[in-house]
């Protein structure tokens, strides 16, 4: 198996993205990324937006995710539900997400269908319509979201206030969703207000991956979006997050038949730091060891070895716009507490801290991190996804190319400089959920 994945992370390195990949820019600041994927007749249309959670403020949170519902509400040209309704007529599919960073919009259709997505697209970024009666029913739809999702999930709410918990002043405390609280509050100005300010040509990169020919998906995107006006973006100020001086620990308790805890370790991401990328690269590979399959310590040790956990992982995002955590959670086995799981963590990471990892772990820790990236790239839909979410959260996206050899670079030492380093209780955060029972 580990030779099968070598061989792929040299195809990898073989077959560069940016091989077939164009990036263009229209006069009003709009990013056009087109890579030609000519294995089936098929395309993946993907209009991204720089705006997301963190770009929220107290008293307006969610309200990224509300105005995500309410692009599908009707244009000066369309009905609200039209837009799905004219794709799904072609044959393609459609859907949206909003996250912490971005928002993004996206199709699947036959390649010669593209210019209708184009089209639909170019519409919306600017022509949306808010109907008072359309944003009353989606705010309603988005606060029931929240209750299911969140309220009425002990796991998910404790994962919610660990962040909050984690971070004071940086806004990656705000949950995507929204507080419920801000929800409640929130007016259809507020969110018209919000897409008038970010939904602009210069704030959005149109994505195309599929059965194309890139100069011909520049033109057609001239032809649709090159007429809308750009915006005055101006980002938000920076809201640093205040220096952690110490551990911090919550405890909540909810209808769950099992606890569950989370723990978390201040770390640094790609974006704005670029006297640590070594650093970065090196916790990405750290993640895999603990936690890359049922050869890594955390399975081998923890769920296999002292049956501690249920479940048990770790992870670790370098690609975010803001720094953010390297986490470890997991669920306790019958009769094991959470704070038993907590110290079989500490133990695994002790361990990193004092002894190096072996080349052989560390050979095939990477051939399968990097095995995982070109998996993602047989999709032309994460492909896309790669490339769209670099771009909006302001990296580059061609270090797609470089990530193998940045992986392979990662040293043992690397693994155990950085586990001393990041893995600090001063930068430590902890929750438990316990069942309700438990709190008498």
């Amino acid at each position: 198996m580990i030779k099968k994945l070598f061989l792929l992370s040299t195809l990898f390195t073989v077959l560069p993205l940016q091989a077939n990949t164009v990036e263009s820019m229209l006069e009003n600041g709009m990013k056009i990324i087109v890579r030609e994927d000519h294995r089936a007749p098929v395309v993946a249309s993907q209009v991204w937006y720089r705006i997301g959670s963190t770009y929220e403020y107290d008293g307006i949170t969610g309200v990224s995710h509300v105005l995500e519902h309410m692009m599908f509400k009707g244009t000066k040209k369309l009905k609200p539900g039209d837009f799905s309704e004219i794709i799904a007529a072609n044959g393609g599919s459609d859907n949206a997400f909003t996250s912490h960073d971005f928002t993004g919009y996206h199709q699947r259709i036959a390649s010669d269908r593209l210019e209708i997505c184009l089209e639909l697209e170019a519409d919306r970024m600017r022509n949306v319509i808010f109907l008072q009666s359309e944003f009353n029913k989606e705010l309603a739809v988005v606060q029931e979201e929240r209750r299911w999702r969140v309220d009425n999930k002990p796991k998910s709410k404790l994962f919610e206030q660990f962040y909050a918990t984690a971070f004071l002043s940086s806004p990656r405390r705000i949950p995507v969703i929204g507080w419920m609280g801000d929800l409640e509050g929130l007016e259809m100005q507020d969110a018209a207000d919000w897409y008038q300010q970010w939904y602009a040509p210069n704030n959005a990169t149109l994505v195309v991956v599929g059965d194309v020919v890139a100069d011909e998906v520049i033109q057609l995107a001239n032809k649709y979006f090159a007429d809308l006006k750009p915006s005055d973006i101006t980002p938000p100020k920076l809201r640093p997050e205040i220096a952690q001086m110490g551990e911090r620990r919550i405890k909540l308790y909810g209808q769950t038949a099992n606890p569950y805890m989370i723990m978390g370790y201040k770390a640094p991401v790609l974006v704005g730091n670029k006297d640590k990328v070594k650093d970065i690269y090196a916790l990405d590979v750290l993640s895999a060891v603990l936690d890359g399959g049922s050869s890594a310590r955390i399975a081998k040790n923890i769920l296999r070895g002292q049956e501690i956990a249920a479940d048990a992982g770790t992870s670790f995002d370098p690609f975010d716009r803001l720094n953010g955590l390297f986490l470890f959670a997991g669920t306790p086995n019958e009769g094991v507490t959470p704070e038993q799981l907590e110290q079989a963590f500490h133990t695994e990471i002790k361990k990193l801290q004092d002894t190096p990892v072996t080349q052989k772990e560390l050979d095939r820790v990477k051939a399968q991190v990097i095995a995982s990236k070109v998996f993602e790239r047989d999709s032309m839909f994460y492909t896309g996804m790669q490339i769209g979410m670099l771009d909006s959260v302001g990296l580059d996206w061609r270090i797609l190319d470089t990530y193998v050899d940045d992986i392979r670079s990662i040293t043992a030492e690397d693994v155990q400089r950085v586990a001393r380093e990041y893995f600090d209780s001063s930068q430590l955060t902890v929750a438990t959920l316990w069942p309700e029972q438990e709190n008498k």
